[in-house]
């Protein structure tokens, strides 16, 4: 989640307005559900969980979100949504790459919901999942030199995925901008200039 995620508001009477209170409650729903899913797992998780980090009502979470799963896919895709954004300011492939890495770093518990626990949401999430990926490849097509077949461009997603999941799964998730020239290589090489 983004680190100026919304924080709990002052008890009581207070001058805000409705807006700012909704987008409150649901920021913290939504890096709550994220915190609980990397520590317990997503099926033992449950709406009690995530109303008790979030400091929200159990009424609070419902007028939010229809059920854990409506409330996790909403995390990830804020999650996804934050990466892009954070990867396409930041210029060539190398500096993608590397925004990519320190976004998942800075956030582990959104790291490990993104990277591992998705697979254990259902079937929404693994669907979502999958045009995540593809979003993904047409993302990284974009800092190509030249045109990249979709299978390519996918494969360096894959690539990319399954790397990072593998020092996320190894407690390494802080460690992750380390990657960079490594990831940096896998892009060059499959989406780089041909022969």
């Amino acid at each position: 989640m983004p680190p100026d995620a919304p924080r709990a508001l002052p008890r009581g009477p207070h001058r805000l307005a409705r807006e700012v209170v909704l987008a409150s409650q649901r920021g913290r729903l939504l890096d709550a559900i994220a915190q609980v899913v990397a520590e317990k797992g997503y099926g033992p998780a449950t709406v009690a969980d995530v109303i008790e980090r979030a400091g929200v009502s159990r009424k609070t979470f419902y007028e939010h979100f229809r059920d854990k799963e409506a409330c996790f896919l909403a995390a990830y895709d804020t999650g996804v949504a934050v990466l892009l954004a954070t990867m396409r300011e930041a210029g060539d492939t190398r500096a993608r790459v590397r925004a990519y890495l320190e976004t998942l770093a800075a956030e582990p518990a959104f790291a490990r919901t993104f990277l591992i626990e998705v697979a254990a949401a259902g079937a929404r999430a693994l669907r979502r999942r999958r045009e995540v990926h593809d979003a993904f490849a047409a993302f990284v097509t974009e800092a190509a030199p030249g045109p990249v077949p979709d299978h390519v461009a996918l494969a360096a997603v894959g690539a990319t995925q399954e790397l990072v999941t593998r020092w996320v799964e190894d407690g390494r998730t802080a460690e992750l901008p380390a990657l960079t020239d490594t990831v940096s290589f896998v892009y060059l090489a499959l989406l780089g200039p041909r022969p």
